[in-house]
């Protein structure tokens, strides 16, 4: 178990790397380019759009489309016929499914590469946190397990009969760190209770939390930040105390939604006490960025996932944005070149950005309107 300031050479390991990165943006996604275009060469796909011959950025975006999920369906097809080549530059260890909160649910491959970013960016939320504020009890306590269920569906991949679910239930259950700050109960007994997703499942849910966590060290909650609420209403409606009055957590890292700082933490706050609100923009897709300081804003792990932007002006990368601007996301990563992930994002300036939210018009039409009448705010 991670204990104390002891550990703390292996906590900096962990985001050191991102710390560097925001030094010169620039350089490190000039590196992770160059890391993720020999990956891409490997496969089928990277070889049709000439990955071996690219030399910078305007290369990749000349040889690669940026394509969202249902240009990418027919590649991913053939990797669950076996052929994992067809798209991936190593095998799959398995298969990952989006909440479907925007859609229907996207089902994803995750490879050891995938899966190794996804547990180290996840993990700097935490040790950022706890480095910064010389708070190691977060990483000696438990964590509450919010997560929706891992085993939800089947699929046939080269013959055989695979399993699959949320990609959050799933990356918790794989994620060895989980094994040394104790995930509260464990993913295995989430599954058990079955894979529904009904309000009636979740209390299920939520109760199994409560009552494995009632009489234990809680210090943090991480997972989808609607959830994280619900389960604090929960606990009060049914057992008649707030999760402050049980547990001292020491922060609520909070995922999966825009105006976390500004929407939830208030209302989460009623719950949970005076604890910090820290955000993190990740999805299936990857862990993307995570808030550094006290300021409501997220910061890239450039050093992990390539990052470029659609602006009325043109194609930029992420990094290049003046305070104000803002786009369209396409992000690279290890399995995913030239991804259109579908949100929207606002530079802030010195590598803080905000998450606007979906590409929708709605949300769009608010955020003009947002920059019209309160600009000056900015």
């Amino acid at each position: 178990m991670f204990t104390g300031e002891e550990n703390s050479s292996i906590f900096r390991s962990i985001v050191a790397p991102w710390y560097e990165s925001l030094k010169d943006p620039h350089n490190a996604q000039t590196q992770t380019l160059a890391r993720l275009v020999k990956a891409y060469a490997k496969t089928d796909y990277g070889q049709r759009h000439n990955a071996h011959s690219i030399c910078g950025i305007e290369d990749f975006r000349a040889n690669f489309p940026a394509v969202g999920y249902a240009e990418l369906s027919p590649y991913l097809a053939e990797v669950q016929k076996g052929n994992y080549k067809a798209f991936l530059p190593e095998p799959l260890v398995c298969w990952v499914m989006t909440r479907g909160s925007t859609g229907h649910a996207k089902v994803l491959p995750a490879t050891k590469t995938h899966l190794e970013q996804i547990f180290a960016c996840g993990a700097r939320a935490l040790i950022n946190f706890a480095l910064k504020k010389g708070c190691f009890e977060l990483l000696s306590g438990k964590i509450l397990n919010l997560n929706f269920p891992s085993r939800v569906h089947t699929l046939v991949v080269d013959g055989k009969e695979i399993t699959y679910g949320y990609s959050s239930g799933t990356y918790a259950k794989l994620n060895p760190m989980l094994d040394k700050v104790s995930l509260l109960p464990r993913q295995e007994e989430i599954d058990a209770l079955g894979s529904g997703i009904t309000r009636k499942d979740w209390e299920r849910r939520f109760e199994l939390v409560y009552q494995r966590a009632v009489s234990a060290d809680v210090t943090s909650v991480m997972g989808v930040t609607p959830v994280i609420l619900a389960f604090a209403r929960h606990v009060a409606k049914k057992h008649g105390k707030k999760p402050k009055e049980l547990w001292k957590m020491r922060a609520l890292f909070c995922t999966s939604v825009r105006k976390i700082q500004f929407k939830y933490a208030p209302v989460l706050k009623k719950y949970y006490g005076d604890v910090s609100i820290v955000e993190i923009y990740s999805a299936t897709e990857g862990v993307f960025a995570q808030q550094i300081d006290s300021l409501p804003y997220v910061t890239p792990n450039y050093d992990a996932y390539l990052f470029e932007i659609e602006t009325k002006s043109g194609v930029k990368m992420l990094h290049e944005l003046k305070r104000g601007e803002w786009g369209k996301l396409i992000v690279s990563t290890c399995i995913l070149p030239r991804y259109k992930i579908g949100d929207l994002i606002e530079a802030a300036g010195k590598n803080y950005f905000r998450v606007i939210g979906r590409d929708k018009p709605l949300i769009r039409l608010e955020h003009v309107l947002y920059r019209l009448f309160l600009g000056w705010l900015i």
